[in-house]
């Protein structure tokens, strides 16, 4: 199941039941900044009605390691049984979600969609007009429903999902043209998870083989965003983990490679506008509350 390690608040305004699954109508608001962990027991669809933060994020730990974490976007899929790990700053949300069954889903394929790094990733952004369409259609028809509003729904559900399976399975797992290998992503990730000071880009460069010029510019193909900011937030997100153990600030701020826990102050602040000692004080609590993580 998905654990929210923040106070969260939801409410269902409307639910359809469906041979497949269920649509609902689901208005959500946080007291804090999203993170939420596990996974969805259904295939789990959702068009968010308000703006999307910028920073909205996941990761598919099992699949990607801990350290990746990739955009997603107002329309996105959860695949069933599949971990995932996903951060934003949103504190209210509108949605039409869509849920199905892993066995109502198995009926549309020939054999298993094998989920991909690809399709993972591409599941977290799904662009379709035609899928956008069918949703909102959904969400109108659960506002006001109107004559066999039911079997209307059910078909377009079964529309939909055949939509998105079509799009997912159309996605292969080649590296995109000019980006980074598989094995030199890993060893990226391998080095930013290990303990001690973050690497620099010479290093990191040294490690897959490459200049720093042709690393910079594969890893933006790979992952659609720079090296610099994807050390940045990796060195932020360590350090919020250090602080949430109960480390201390000085401690963090040299384990980190910063020369001066002044430092490491302010460059915190810039990246989540809360200082060290804030940030700890306000997890702390709910480090004491929260349930043990998921295996």
């Amino acid at each position: 199941m998905l654990v929210h390690r923040v106070g969260k608040t939801k409410e269902i305004e409307a639910e359809i039941p469906l041979g497949l699954g269920r649509v609902q109508l689901v208005r959500e608001s946080w007291n804090e900044p999203i993170d939420v962990f596990g996974s969805a027991r259904e295939h789990h669809l959702e068009l968010t009605l308000l703006r999307q933060p910028l920073n909205a994020r996941a990761c598919f730990p099992d699949h990607w390691g801990p350290h990746r974490f990739e955009p997603f976007g107002p329309m996105f899929l959860l695949p069933a049984a599949h971990r995932v790990h996903a951060k934003s700053d949103c504190r209210q949300q509108n949605s039409i979600v869509c849920s199905f069954t892993p066995e109502s889903v198995a009926a549309w394929f020939d054999c298993d969609l094998q989920w991909t790094h690809r399709r993972l990733q591409s599941s977290l952004n799904i662009v379709s007009p035609t899928i956008r369409n069918l949703m909102q259609r959904i969400g109108a028809e659960i506002r006001s429903p109107g004559f066999a509003c039911e079997t209307l729904i059910e078909l377009m559900a079964a529309q939909l999902f055949i939509e998105v399976s079509r799009l997912l399975a159309g996605i292969d797992d080649l590296e995109p043209a000019g980006g980074l290998p598989s094995w030199r992503l890993r060893r990226i990730e391998d080095r930013l998870s290990s303990d001690g000071p973050p690497p620099s880009l010479s290093e990191l460069a040294r490690l897959c083989n490459l200049s720093v010029r042709h690393l910079t510019r594969g890893f933006r193909i790979s992952r659609g965003r720079s090296i610099g900011s994807f050390l940045a937030e990796n060195c932020v997100e360590n350090a919020k983990r250090l602080l949430a153990s109960g480390a201390q600030i000085k401690e963090v701020a040299y384990s980190l490679g910063f020369s001066a826990p002044s430092n490491f102050a302010a460059a915190f602040r810039r990246a989540t506008g809360e200082s060290p000692r804030q940030y700890r004080q306000r997890v702390a609590p709910m480090r004491l509350s929260l349930p043990a993580k998921p295996h």
